[in-house]
């Protein structure tokens, strides 16, 4: 009886290593929520040809678009939980349950942390003819002249308008929001002076600003970035809360085994630090980031807290 009970709690303690051996046993598909050519299919997509060669699997990136995102990750928290169907997705993923009242999942319990590949942060950028020349001139204005200042933003709750509202929280001033169908006519209102100023990804707004269509005055990383080193840092700058920006993460179902949470960490963190692809994801205007899962787990978390603090603030219409 004893020899029994010795063989079964090894088979047990062996199923995790067993686990993380035959994974993955079939192609591994990648949903990315979103629309083709955006940040986060080219992000799943990077890391999906990778991770394909390292794993000996065919890795499919599938787009599964609607709804900020949900439609896609709902199919993902109801896939098996075996490492075989994952998630690719933004910040949004943590900044849904603050916009929509009924959710078909939970962002938080119904998956499991992998990492996040890299981050994007933004640009505050303003109309050339704004007689402001850097963060703390702007400030001034929008105290001097409260609700005078507009901005625009991609859409209502997107990550361009939220980190406004930030920047409305924890500067104390109070500016209007104009929300736009998509980013493309927001640049032009700010270019052409219609509206003052708005948040962007240096990838949308470079090379506006290298034109000298749009002015910038700062940018939303923790330090500043090597593609745009003359640009100063909310930081520097005295505003340590402005740290923020879109971020690109990778999840699995919830309940999947650990060890092969664990080795997707790790070949997707490998896969991050690779010189070619920490140029790609420069090159997009971001910061590669290969963080653990429990990092991930932790970040996830203070960022759905932080997003409805701000959500509230700001009295967004809640779906």
């Amino acid at each position: 009886m004893r020899i029994v009970i010795m063989l079964a709690l090894a088979g047990i303690i062996a199923t995790p290593a067993v686990q993380a051996q035959s994974f993955p046993s079939r192609p591994i598909r990648i949903m990315a929520p979103f629309a083709p050519g955006g940040p986060v299919d080219i992000t799943a997509r990077i890391i999906a040809q990778k991770l394909g060669e390292s794993l000996g699997q065919p890795v499919i990136v599938e787009n599964r678009a609607g709804a900020s995102g949900m439609i896609g990750a709902e199919q993902v928290a109801k896939s098996a939980a075996d490492g075989h169907t994952l998630l690719a997705n933004s910040s949004i993923h943590v900044i849904v349950p603050s916009l929509f009242s009924k959710m078909a999942y939970d962002p938080v319990r119904d998956f499991a942390p992998i990492t996040v590949a890299s981050s994007s942060p933004l640009l505050l950028v303003v109309t050339p003819a704004l007689p402001v020349k850097n963060i703390k001139g702007f400030i001034a204005l929008a105290k001097a002249r409260p609700g005078d200042l507009s901005f625009g933003s991609s859409g209502s709750g997107s990550s361009t308008h939220l980190t406004a509202e930030l920047l409305k929280s924890v500067t104390g001033t109070s500016m209007v929001h104009v929300p736009y169908k998509g980013q493309g006519q927001a640049i032009t209102d700010v270019i052409t002076g219609q509206i003052q100023f708005m948040f962007n990804s240096p990838s949308a707004v470079g090379e506006f600003i290298r034109a000298g269509r749009l002015r910038t005055l700062g940018i939303t990383s923790e330090k500043r970035l090597p593609q745009w080193p003359e640009v100063p840092t909310f930081v520097e700058t005295g505003f340590k809360d402005m740290i923020t920006g879109s971020w690109y993460g990778f999840w699995a179902p919830a309940k999947t085994p650990a060890a092969v949470v664990s080795r997707l960490n790790n070949e997707i963190v490998r896969i991050v630090n690779l010189p070619d692809v920490r140029q790609r994801i420069l090159d997009m205007g971001g910061e590669p980031i290969a963080n653990s899962s429990a990092e991930f787990d932790a970040f996830q978390k203070a960022e759905l807290a932080r997003w409805a603090k701000i959500v509230k603030q700001a009295n967004i219409e809640v779906k």
